[in-house]
């Protein structure tokens, strides 16, 4: 039996000093996926294309450590990022696993505007088997929004943060 579970966190952050040099900001891909993505956990692999091992998530006393392959692209004016494969470590008993990351960030008038969408199927551990589908379903949409929390917190501090930085030195 498979679950899937998704989880959307929509950004609309004022910025309030040289607002009008965010697009050239936008178009510095590898600057803003660094600000936006741990670098010690980043790997290049070539135009537009990153490795990012995600930080440890622990459920149900599982230990996972999901490691995505990034593509990036500007198209219609906005910063796309999209998880085009995912492997994960430390759960050899699943035997299917998806992920799905759709976001893209975009200047604004006054700001930067956004949205991240991520989705996982997976097929459901033996280990698991004795919890309901429903709490599992919950805890997996939770998890969820806690990285989408955490990825909108990094847009708002490190990548207005970076923002500010190459504003003064540029």
């Amino acid at each position: 039996m498979s679950l899937a579970f998704s989880a959307c966190q929509q950004l609309d952050l004022p910025v309030v000093s040289e607002a009008d040099r965010l697009p050239a900001y936008l178009d510095d891909e590898e600057r803003v996926v660094h600000a936006l993505l741990d670098p010690r956990q980043l790997e290049p692999l070539g135009p537009g294309r990153y490795r990012y091992t995600v930080s440890q998530v622990k459920v149900f006393q599982l230990k996972i450590q999901p490691v995505v392959e990034l593509q990036v692209v500007h198209r219609n004016g906005r910063l796309e990022l999209e998880a085009l494969d995912c492997q994960l470590e430390g759960l050899g008993l699943v035997e299917d696993f998806r992920l799905g990351l759709c976001s893209w960030l975009a200047a604004a008038d006054g700001g930067l505007t956004g949205e991240a969408s991520l989705s996982v199927t997976v097929s459901r551990p033996t280990l698991l088997q004795v919890i309901p589908p429903k709490v599992l379903e919950a805890t997996g949409r939770s998890v969820l929004g806690g990285i989408l929390l955490g990825i909108s917190s990094r847009v708002s501090q490190q990548l207005l943060g970076d923002f500010q930085r190459w504003c003064r030195s540029s």
